[in-house]
Parts: structure tokens; C-alpha cells; sequence
């Protein structure tokens, strides 16, 4: 009996020792991965803000004299927002559409010309439409643009220094083509920010008419061609380009 027992102990031991083995033996299962994020898009809606700097040349003419003087304007601080929209066609280029708005901190310096003083002629702000197209690495975005642009500028105030007379006018709205170009990237999904640059051509106006005095229809023309702006950004995208809103 005690040997039949004994058989039997060692039989289910000698079974146990052979089911560990085989278990040893199995492949181990390769633990499951979660899919990698889809790649980020430049594609969707977007609204943000800018500060930064703008600066001129004012080129005036006088007529009755013959006086021409020209003042480069200092640089002064502008801020404002932009809109826009970008659509990425593949993993590389992005086209869109902007459209900023700036407002111009007020400049008040005087300038003796001859027999005038001048002062004012800053820029009151400045807005562009444009289009961009952009080249894009995962999360950089190079890009330029192109469109048109708008400046309001203060009229100015002439001082006759022999009488007296002063007469402020000529602020007006003056439009032309611009070109910029900028560098954007994207900090998280929704969050970007951007640096850039943008050139603004104007045409020449005729700024200023004296209607009364000694000087009276002397004509003052502003042949201001050009304004420039340096600007940084943040922007939030409202992105669409990985299967929804987000």
C-alpha cells in the first residue's frame, strides 16, 4: 500500500515538473502598443494678437519755396490682431488666407525746414489683406505673403515762422501692395507663435493746402513711399485637419 502511494506521489510530481516546463517553453506575449499620433496639421481656423515696431521715411515737398525735406520716421510701437485660415495639401505646403490690424503709438517730433515748422505726419495705423504659402516640417512653418495695404497717417501742422500762421491737415488713408515674410511655430495643437516682417508700398498724396495767409495755396506733398513693421504673434488654431475640431 505504501509503496503504491508512493508511486503515486511521485507520479503527479514528475506531472507537475513537466506542465512547468511546457509553460516555460510558451512564447511570451508581446505587450500592445498604442497607435502613434497622427501627424500635426497647419489646417484650420485661426485668431491671435501682435505687437512690435513700424518705421517710415517722410519725403515733403513745398511748393512756393521749393523746400524739400525729408525726416526718417523713428520707430514706433504698433499692436493689434490678425485672422486667418490655412490649408495644408500634404505633408509640406500650406496655403492661406490673413487679414492684421494695427494701431500706431503717436510720434509728436517738430522739424525746422526753412522758413516752416512741422510737426506730427506718424502713422495712425496700418492693416493688410494678404495671401500666404507656407512650407511646413511637422511643426515649423516658413512662409511669405503677398497682397494689399492700408496706412493712415496724421495730418501734419505747418508753422510759418515769419507770421505765425499754422494750419494743420493732410492726414489720409493711403493704400498699396505689400510683402512679408515670416517664420511660425506651433508650441502644442492649438498654440502658435510667429516673427514677422512686412513692406508696405504707398504712393505720393498731397498732404497739406494752406487756405489762408501769406502762404495761402502753398502745397505741402508727402512723398512717404514705403512703411515697414516688425511684428511677433500668438495665434490659436482652431485645427480640423486630423478628422474633426480639436
Amino acid at each position: 500500500m505504501k509503496k503504491v502511494m508512493l508511486l503515486a506521489a511521485a507520479s503527479a510530481a514528475f506531472l507537475g515538473m513537466a506542465n512547468i516546463g511546457q509553460a516555460a517553453d510558451m512564447p511570451l506575449k508581446a505587450p500592445v502598443m498604442p497607435p502613434p499620433p497622427p501627424p500635426f496639421s497647419w489646417t484650420g481656423f485661426y485668431i491671435g494678437g501682435n505687437i512690435g515696431a513700424t518705421w517710415s521715411e517722410r519725403h515733403w515737398t513745398e511748393a512756393f519755396t521749393g523746400v524739400s525735406f525729408s525726416r526718417s520716421t523713428d520707430a514706433l510701437a504698433m499692436g493689434g490682431g490678425q485672422i486667418g485660415f490655412n490649408y495644408q495639401f500634404n505633408t509640406s505646403w500650406v496655403l492661406g488666407v490673413e487679414w492684421d490690424f494695427d494701431t500706431v503709438a503717436r510720434n509728436n517730433r517738430v522739424g525746422i525746414f526753412g522758413p516752416f515748422a512741422v510737426q506730427g505726419s506718424s502713422d495712425r495705423w496700418l492693416s493688410t489683406l494678404a495671401a500666404r504659402l507656407g512650407y511646413a516640417r511637422d511643426h515649423w512653418l516658413l512662409y511669405v505673403k503677398g497682397g494689399v495695404g492700408e496706412v493712415s497717417a496724421r495730418g501734419i501742422t505747418v508753422t510759418d515762422l515769419n507770421t505765425g500762421l499754422s494750419i494743420t491737415g493732410g492726414g489720409r488713408t493711403n493704400s498699396g501692395g505689400m510683402f512679408g515674410v515670416g517664420l511660425e511655430y506651433a508650441v502644442t495643437n492649438n498654440f502658435t507663435v510667429k516673427a514677422e516682417y512686412d513692406y508696405i508700398a504707398l504712393s505720393a498724396n498731397r498732404g497739406l493746402v494752406l487756405p489762408v495767409g501769406r502762404l495761402a495755396r502753398d502745397v505741402f506733398t508727402n512723398h512717404s513711399t514705403d512703411v515697414q513693421a516688425f511684428k511677433v504673434g500668438l495665434n490659436y488654431l482652431f485645427g480640423f485637419g486630423r478628422g474633426g475640431f480639436y
